[in-house]
């Protein structure tokens, strides 16, 4: 029997296979993981709805494969008869599976959400059919897709939410790929889709980067005070909390630093919702998602989305939504090393801000004495169609401004 790549999201047509999880000859068992496919930048794995025998598989890493599109053959219980995931098999009627204990439906802040009537779930009906062979109830899960929209990865990761906490492992830290001397790397998966951004974004945008220091002192003491007391309540409170917090200020006060240009239409475009994007470095690549509505958000609240979105991304399980919307970015070589950097700018956005290294060394201060100082270098890059030289230094003005006072950072946000 046949399996095609079932709806994988809205708008989404076609996924690149990353990598396959199951080989000809494998025992499958249903929720079992089948592939890892990559949509824009984002990897998720198909889980199976069948129980059988893996017998041909129909794409190559690498390979770009419509949804609707056969990806294997196996044999065994069919799927479902005359769906989507079938092509061409016979009607079957197969047994419905033991239920499975998926968890209630849990928000991202944690509260426990009121389970939707059925007739409101929004799935298709691939995603429908392999949830009912899963033994899956739609109503108890909350879609990651737009709307709320389920999934097939929501399905795999509700099967891997159900299983015993005995049986779940701490994954070893993921490591940069640095490569292998003496090897051929073929370009695909996330790798490609980063080489044809950049070189989008290099071509089509004409870079200029503006830089200024920042004496850091008072954040850096603020932050030590205050990191134990946010780590009692679960929160792991970094430096790049605050600069987030910070730019989505400086942004509010410089609105056409947080635009998109349509090249098509010709049109700048201010944006009125400030989603800051986060540059992740993960084993496959550099991602970057979105921390949506930061200057809404406290800082405590900002925080525990970095280690989300950041833990997710070195995992590869970012969802689509969280890598989509970004209106400006924030990336950090600091954690690394390195002071000064020339960032490209996240094509369509307009600016990017790089975030150097924290170093001590002497300053002088207001009365001509020297001081010890936490400082750092602030590298800005700028669409030069959209955002003139002046214009970018009244923004790092504004950045270095809020920084300065980062006891206002942690006052709730002003709605």
């Amino acid at each position: 029997m046949d399996f095609a790549l079932p709806e994988l999201g809205e708008g989404v047509y076609e996924a690149e296979v990353v990598r396959w999880l199951v080989k000809p000859g494998d025992a499958v068992k249903r929720g079992q993981s089948l592939l890892e496919v990559l949509t824009d930048k984002a990897t998720m794995e198909v889980p199976s709805p069948f129980i059988g025998t893996i017998t041909k598989l129909s794409a190559e890493p690498g390979q770009q494969i419509k949804v609707g599109s056969v990806i294997l053959a196996y044999d065994g219980a069919p799927v479902a008869a005359g769906v989507a995931t079938e092509s061409k098999a016979p009607a079957a009627k197969a047994s419905v599976p033991e239920r499975a204990s998926v968890p209630a439906t849990v928000e991202r802040n944690g509260s426990v959400a009121t389970a939707p009537p059925p007739s409101s779930i929004k799935a298709a009906p691939s995603v429908r059919h392999m949830a009912r062979r899963l033994g899956i109830d739609l109503t108890r899960l909350r879609g990651s897709g737009p709307g709320g929209r389920i999934l097939a990865d929501d399905l795999a990761i509700a099967i891997q939410s159900s299983k015993p906490s005995g049986e779940a492992k701490s994954p070893p830290a993921p490591q940069l790929d640095v490569g292998v001397a003496g090897t051929r790397i073929k370009m695909a998966g996330l790798r490609r889709r980063i080489a044809e951004h950049m070189v989008e974004s290099k071509r089509a945008i004409p870079h200029y980067t503006y830089i200024d220091e920042v004496d850091i002192t008072d954040l850096v003491q603020l932050r030590g005070l205050a990191a134990e007391q946010f780590n009692r309540h679960g929160v792991k409170l970094t430096y790049l909390a605050f600069f987030v917090r910070a730019a989505a200020l400086a942004l509010r006060e410089t609105p056409i630093v947080n635009s998109t240009y349509d090249e098509k239409v010709g049109e700048i475009i201010l944006h009125d919702k400030y989603h800051v994007g986060i540059a992740v470095a993960t084993p496959a690549g550099l991602i970057v998602p979105v921390i949506h509505d930061a200057d809404r958000m406290e800082i405590g609240d900002i925080a525990r989305e970095i280690d989300r979105l950041s833990s997710e991304a070195r995992a590869g399980k970012s969802k689509r939504d969280d890598l989509t919307g970004g209106t400006f970015t924030i990336t950090s070589i600091g954690g690394i090393g390195g002071l000064i950097s020339t960032p490209i700018i996240n094509h369509p956005e307009v600016a990017i801000l790089g975030l150097g290294k924290v170093v001590k060394r002497p300053v002088y201060d207001n009365a001509g004495n020297v001081k010890p100082a936490d400082m750092i270098y602030l590298s800005i890059s700028f669409d030069h169609r959209v955002v003139d030289g002046a214009v970018g230094a009244l923004f790092g003005n504004a950045l270095v401004k809020h920084l300065k006072q980062p006891a206002a950072l942690l006052l709730p946000s002003k709605l």
